[in-house]
């Protein structure tokens, strides 16, 4: 006899009260994400530097450089480097597991079959059907769950911003650093051949008796001294030229590198319009925002766990006995729905434990994200500071050359007139290319000062859809994931 609706509406209706009944009460455990602490970031910042104001650019502050050589390495930089592909792969699988996260609190069906032998061995029991669940997620669990995936794909967010701010950093600091080495090794040879001959003029004045053997072998030392320091900016060329090469994802450097080119000079580099919530685009920043996130998803499901687990489910089994070995009994079907609930009684205070353990972790990352900021601040402080210091060297060093190069050019005119000799002439060369070391240097030093400040702010372009991570087909694989899905940027 068939059953009537009543016995199938009744179980229904029952699940329903009590899944209502879970939603209001749920509804009072719920654990909301802390608003994060405010008022850590300075008023202004005490270093910065009253000349040249620029209003900062972190997607292109590299570009104050007005070198377009440098300009085309970073692009090539975002787009080869090994670091920030994995970096956007990883961000892509943690977007995709935030998406099917949504999945776990929606019904689910699955078929299944079981077969079993009798205790004699006479017949055997088959059963197919269809399982279906359906968790609630009550008592602020789905919300948790939610956090939880939110915090993973922010993180993987984070880190992928975080190995860009350090890709172009470095590409900068590379290039800014060979340049440097291409004009120290020019300056340290234009010294070498000034010492080489202001050498042989001694020995000729020693065999005039215009000098003594002492002047003689102090300029033979100071010779040596100047050829041999001629190997380190060689090898300052060979080493940034590869790490160039290692961050544009390749095994040699171009050959066009090697070309001794000036280094760039930084325009309009001090910055004094500087807005401090700036520095909460740093991605250290943004990570510890995340580790929040992630500490009050933990704590929701740590309280969740104190409730009773409820979810819907419902089985629809078919079954037969199966006796020798081609005759089949009859096939019976059995269908039921009903509530599931899991209800913790005693686990020797266990979850308590965890729920106040978790209640600690978000506080201790809410006093983690403060200590970002802090740290950050005193970055950017220290930066400054430096950068302002290295401009006010670079003026210094650059009127130190101007008055070296008019010496040089006095001691020429003398030397035309008769009034000066060839050992003057050559100290004033030596004078002249030892200042233009300096500033060569302060220029150095004040373009590295540059490209920490905007590496400590978190200066880096935004990854642009579908195009941070290649395709597997472009890359000799097989998979078409990423041109269905789309790139790691979206």
């Amino acid at each position: 006899m068939p059953a009537s609706p009543c016995l199938f509406q009744r179980p229904l209706l029952r699940a329903l009260t009590v899944a209502v009944l879970g939603a209001a009460l749920g509804a009072c455990v719920s654990v909301e994400v802390p608003k994060l602490p405010a008022g850590d970031l300075p008023a202004h910042w005490r270093n910065a530097s009253p000349e040249l104001g620029a209003k900062p650019d972190l997607t292109g502050w590299w570009k104050h450089f007005d070198d377009p050589e440098l300009d085309a390495l970073v692009e090539r930089a975002l787009h080869d480097n090994l670091d920030v592909q994995q970096a956007a792969w990883k961000l892509r699988a943690a977007r995709a597991l935030e998406d099917a996260s949504t999945a776990t609190f929606r019904p689910h069906l699955g078929f299944n079959t079981i077969e079993q032998p009798n205790p004699e061995n006479t017949a055997s029991y088959f059963q197919a059907g269809f399982d279906a669940t359906w968790e609630l997620g009550l008592f602020g669990r789905g919300d948790a769950n939610a956090h939880l995936a939110a915090a993973n794909s922010g993180a993987a967010e984070a880190e992928l911003q975080s190995a860009r701010v350090s890709l172009v950093a470095e590409v900068v600091r590379e290039y800014l650093q060979l340049r440097a080495a291409q004009r120290g090794a020019a300056l340290l040879g234009a010294a070498a051949e000034a010492t080489h001959e202001k050498l042989e003029l001694l020995r000729v004045q020693e065999r005039l008796q215009l000098a003594s053997r002492l002047e003689v072998e102090q300029a033979a030392v100071t010779a040596a001294k100047a050829a041999a320091q001629l190997a380190d900016p060689q090898a300052a060329i060979a080493q940034h030229a590869q790490a160039l090469a290692l961050l544009l994802g390749k095994s040699e450097p171009d050959p066009a590198w090697l070309a001794a080119k000036p280094l760039p000079r930084l325009v309009a580099g001090n910055v004094d319009s500087l807005p401090a919530d700036l520095l909460r685009t740093r991605p250290e920043i943004r990570y510890a925002e995340t580790e929040v996130l992630k500490a009050a998803g933990e704590l929701g499901i740590a309280r969740a766990d104190m409730y009773p687990h409820f979810a819907l489910g419902s089985s629809l089994t078919f079954a037969a006995l199966v006796k020798g070995r081609t005759r089949l009994g009859d096939v019976n079907n059995t269908f039921s729905i009903g509530p599931i609930i899991n209800i913790p009684l005693f686990d020797w205070g266990q979850r308590r434990a965890v729920r106040d353990a978790r209640e600690d972790q978000l506080q201790a990352a809410l006093l983690a994200y403060r200590q970002a900021v802090l740290q950050g601040a005193a970055e950017v402080e220290g930066d400054l500071a430096s950068l302002h210091a290295s401009a006010q060297k670079v003026r210094h060093a650059d009127a130190a050359s101007t008055a070296s190069q008019g010496s040089m050019e006095l001691s020429e005119k003398l030397r035309s007139l008769g009034q000066a000799d060839g050992l003057q002439l050559a100290d004033a060369q030596l004078a002249l290319t030892e200042s233009e070391l300096d500033r060569e240097q302060a220029r150095l030093a004040h373009g590295l000062a540059f490209v920490a400040l905007y590496k400590a702010l978190g200066g880096a372009p935004l990854p642009k859809p579908n195009a941070d991570c290649p395709s597997p087909l472009s890359q000799g694989g097989g998979s078409t994931r990423n041109a269905e899905n789309g790139g790691c940027g979206e």
